[in-house]
């Protein structure tokens, strides 16, 4: 699943939608986890982007919702060339419909790619945990060896908004309409029946609505 992304080079090339919101309809934005720039970064170019987004899933038809999610990545140039460093990706467990007692977690799979193109909004690698007292504590979508690859595209239904010049702070949507979910692993004796209830495999749909401000490094 491949969340977020509107990475400068973006930004620059985008027409962007003017918008105004208050203080009281903005999330608020964390940057402890902004990677600093490189030793030998460009002085001057670097900035980091905190993001908070909520997200759902949809599998056969079900979604099962995400909640929010907290990313952070810096970016900007070395030796003149584009340069990108991630920081953290921040999901609390969330319930899972039609498995009581479930939760599922999204954690980092150990790439990520926010500088966009006419092909892609931007790609990252995740996987998902999930906890039952009956489960094994192995039980995953996906593994951290073999994370799931998201690729995110606009979404058409929420264009990218312009909220604040300053701080940069914009508002946007990303689908990644291919998505395809493997079966379970490492669940132990229950991990059929968890592949059952939820569909798995199967092709799925990933959706999210972000908010991102800047912070100059």
């Amino acid at each position: 699943m491949k969340l977020l992304a509107l990475g400068a080079a973006a930004v620059a090339g985008l027409a962007l939608t003017a918008g105004t919101a208050s203080a009281d309809e903005l999330p608020s934005f964390d940057f402890t986890d902004c990677p600093a720039p490189p030793a030998n970064a460009d002085p001057g170019t670097w900035r980091c982007e905190a993001f908070v987004s909520q997200g759902k899933l949809t599998i056969e038809g079900r979604e099962i919702p995400l909640g929010e999610m907290r990313l952070t990545f810096s970016e900007g140039r070395v030796s003149g060339q584009y340069a990108q460093a991630f920081g953290a990706l921040r999901h609390e467990p969330v319930r899972v419909p039609g498995l009581a007692g479930t939760t599922l977690q999204l954690r980092y799979g150990g790439y990520s790619d926010f500088q966009s193109n006419d092909a892609r909004r931007g790609e990252l690698d995740v996987y998902a945990v999930l906890r039952h007292p009956l489960l094994r504590k192995e039980c995953s979508i996906g593994t951290a060896a073999a994370p799931l690859h998201t690729v995110v595209h606009d979404d058409p239904a929420l264009p990218p908004t312009v909220l604040s010049k300053n701080p940069p702070t914009f508002h946007f949507g990303v689908v990644d309409p291919g998505l395809a979910l493997p079966a379970t692993q490492g669940c132990g004796p229950l991990g059929k029946l968890v592949d059952r209830q939820l569909g798995l495999p199967s092709p799925s749909e990933f959706r999210q609505t972000t908010y991102v401000q800047y912070k100059q490094l």
